[in-house]
């Protein structure tokens, strides 16, 4: 990393980079997707993805491989980062803290292992901590990342499921034009034999349930604005991270075409407020749980035609929960 570098601010960076990107139609979700090839970065490791900012920093890379790992890590396999090769910054806030608990004489107590016992506390202000990783492109002596790519009706099955049990009423009732109306908590959209592909039938809904996902009831977000408003470019960056999230983990892809006219509002929004990227990133993170919960929540195989206007009683819990859940990255006060 350039001495330069490190003065810029994290999330300049990533603000300067997608900026740069969308002029240029490059950004993550702007990128052909590939069936069975996970676009979102994770680490192969600890077996957890990347979140938020880290994630979408991550995937801006331009690396046709989705494993990061740090170099300690890679040593711990027989790997070996390349020579010459320069690691990607990532960083993340911690929340919590775990301390050993002690006695009244101030020695640790230990556990019937003989190791100290730990406590976990909430950190009176939040501590950044950074992390240098390395893609599996810069490191010899990993193994090929395998395709793993679902059968079709596996891939078109879980997303019917999850967006049934979402319970938003679907209208085919557009013949070019796909929206969420937050008046009606309603999506609209064409009938689905006017899209091309099955994929691109599911990550249009898919996209439009991350807008419902902002109404009062469930994740609160500002859904006021309207086509050329900040706030409505705000709320299309979300969506777009968001959709491009759950495309990555369902395996449906993500449909681009329809957004590109928020480019130039996106560009403006981050060059006017870059930290609005850590805000969107996080909120994008929060869709994605919100809207992958419902996976878990309600296993009834339904078809989209069918959908319910009802809303399963777990739906305003679930919101509340993930309103105050903190998960401890990319936050931003």
């Amino acid at each position: 990393m350039a001495a330069d570098d490190k003065k810029i601010p994290y999330y300049q960076r990533i603000a300067n980079e997608l900026i740069e990107q969308l002029k240029v139609g490059a950004a993550p979700w702007q990128v052909p997707w590939e069936a069975g090839v996970p676009k979102m970065p994770h680490n192969p490791i600890s077996g957890t993805r990347y979140k938020g900012a880290n994630a979408l920093w991550l995937a801006m890379q331009g690396r046709g491989d989705s494993r990061w790992m740090t170099y300690k890590q890679a040593q711990g396999i027989d790997a070996q980062v390349k020579k010459t090769e320069r690691g990607t910054l990532v960083q993340y806030w911690k929340l919590f803290d775990q301390i050993t608990k002690k006695d009244d004489n101030g020695k640790p107590i230990l556990g019937s292992d003989g190791t100290p016992i730990k406590t976990t506390i909430k950190l009176d202000k939040p501590r950044v901590f950074s992390a240098i990783v390395f893609n599996a492109e810069q490191i010899e002596g990993l193994p090929e990342l395998e395709a793993k790519a679902e059968p079709d009706w596996q891939r078109h099955e879980r997303a019917e499921k999850i967006i049934n049990a979402l319970g938003v009423p679907i209208c085919h009732d557009q013949h070019n034009n796909a929206y969420y109306c937050p008046s009606t908590d309603s999506i609209h959209l064409p009938r689905r034999e006017q899209f091309d592909t099955a994929d691109k039938f599911y990550a249009t809904i898919l996209h439009e349930c991350g807008h419902a996902s902002g109404a009062s009831h469930r994740l609160d977000r500002d859904l006021t604005g309207r086509f050329g408003d900040e706030s409505y470019a705000k709320e299309e960056l979300r969506a777009e991270i968001g959709s491009l999230m759950l495309g990555d983990e369902l395996q449906i892809g993500h449909d681009y075409g329809q957004h590109a006219a928020y480019v130039d509002h996106w560009v403006k929004v981050l060059q006017d407020d870059p930290k609005e990227i850590l805000r969107a990133s996080r909120d994008a993170e929060k869709i994605h749980d919100y809207v992958m919960e419902f996976e878990k929540e309600n296993s009834k195989v339904v078809t989209v035609e069918q959908s319910r206007s009802s809303q399963p009683k777990s739906v305003v819990e679930l919101a509340e929960r993930l309103k105050v859940r903190e998960l401890g990255e990319e936050l931003e006060r």
